[in-house]
């Protein structure tokens, strides 16, 4: 990692309170690290943290990105009972799903617009609203 990406990880860790670990420091790395938005997997941060050669488990990447949520670094997409990306742009904003590909990008908001959203029951509020956008090759 160069020390400006050293540097960017240390501060992103900084801002939420997290303890700058070895691990924390490389998934922050790859995650924030060139100073890009990502939207990732798991698994997807697990194989780039394999190739840069960081010695770390899946279950530690798991474990990480749940710590990062919590603190409120990055944000869960869950695109479908089984599958959760995570986005390091944590403002609300839509999300595209490509479906022929399993990615996930930022779609324009300029346009979305949301409205008649049903009351929350008694005694709860509405959190968040996700828009995900499934898009598909026309055949």
């Amino acid at each position: 990692m160069t020390p400006q990406a050293i540097d960017r990880s240390t501060q992103w860790l900084g801002r939420a309170g997290l303890r700058p670990t070895r691990q924390r420091l490389a998934l922050a790395g790859l995650l924030v690290g060139d100073g890009q938005d990502r939207h990732i997997t798991a698994e997807s941060l697990f194989a780039a943290a394999v190739d840069a050669g960081e010695k770390v488990s899946l279950a530690t990447v798991y474990n990480t990105l749940r710590a990062f949520c919590d603190a409120g670094l990055i944000q869960e997409v869950m695109v479908d009972g089984a599958k959760s990306y995570f986005d390091t742009r944590v403002d609300d904003h839509p999300h595209f799903f490509w479906e022929d590909e399993g990615r996930l990008t930022d779609a324009p908001a300029d346009r979305l617009k949301i409205s008649g959203l049903p009351d929350a029951p008694e005694g709860v509020e509405i959190a968040k609203v996700d828009v995900v956008i499934r898009l598909r090759r026309k055949r």
